[in-house]
């Protein structure tokens, strides 16, 4: 009796192989480059959070980036991929700077509140994506999303109220999910457990220490001028308790963004 070989099932199957094949090279060449190089667990994600693959940035992941943005050398790197992507706009590349716009966005109302002053610069391309104008293949308007998130996180840049109001809302949202223990394990940004997995989801070192120092550091590790908009709820939505960076008992090693609850 002959053998019927579904022809859908082999051409699946042969996708399947190649995915899992790319699969496997991109997480070898992500060990490579966290054992050989200076690159950080925190930096990839955001490499991968804001690349050309047409899913969005997973939620799990920008929470990871917002929250090892708070040490000041995963914050430097961070923000510098994301000037890069943002002034990458134009008509055709589109979807690069819009998943960059989506994590700032997201740093804005759960990172360190010196992303406001930092990406001030950056207005120029935020005017030229808030005016960008396309209908794909489906009838999908990206024009329409890509513009009214640019609109949103230039009034995250200008209006001190508008920012302090949506941290606010932010803070109170996560808290609300915590109560779930949705988020109750903490994250993994060490070398061993980013290859143990790519979602990071185990923590194994503690890479952003609450500082007992008010203000927030230069790129050189210098002190600068404590943030003025932080007001008392916000020191202590950023309290040692309330990071999951911070295991109690770590010395401090790490320069950190995080402001004094003393502040």
């Amino acid at each position: 009796m002959p053998i019927i070989v579904n022809e859908n099932m082999g051409s699946s199957f042969d996708a399947f192989k190649k995915q899992a094949s790319s699969f496997l090279k991109e997480k070898i060449v992500k060990t490579v480059r966290l054992k050989l190089t200076d690159v950080t667990p925190a930096e990839i994600l955001t490499e991968e959070a804001t690349n050309g693959n047409p899913r969005p940035p997973d939620t799990r992941s920008m929470a990871i980036i917002s929250h090892a943005a708070f040490e000041v050398d995963d914050y430097w790197r961070i923000v510098e991929i994301l000037h890069k992507r943002l002034v990458q706009f134009d008509r055709k590349n589109w979807r690069v700077p819009y998943k960059a716009l989506i994590v700032l966005e997201h740093l804005l109302t759960h990172g360190p509140q010196r992303v406001v002053e930092e990406f001030q610069s950056d207005k120029d391309a935020l005017k030229e994506m808030k005016d960008f104008q396309y209908v794909d293949e489906t009838g999908f308007n990206w024009g329409a999303r890509v513009g009214n998130l640019s609109g949103r996180v230039q009034n995250l840049l200008d209006d001190d109220e508008y920012l302090r109001e949506e941290r606010a809302r932010a803070r109170r949202l996560t808290r609300g999910i915590q109560g779930f223990g949705s988020f109750q394990r903490p994250f993994s940004m060490d070398a061993s457990g980013f290859e143990d997995s790519l979602s990071l989801s185990s923590y194994g070192r503690c890479n952003s220490l609450y500082s007992e120092t008010t203000g927030s550091h230069n790129r050189k590790g210098t002190l600068t001028e404590p943030d003025t908009m932080m007001d008392g709820d916000e020191e202590c939505y950023y309290s040692m308790e309330d990071h999951p960076f911070c295991e109690i008992g770590r010395p401090a090693n790490k320069v950190s963004l995080l402001p004094s609850s003393n502040a």
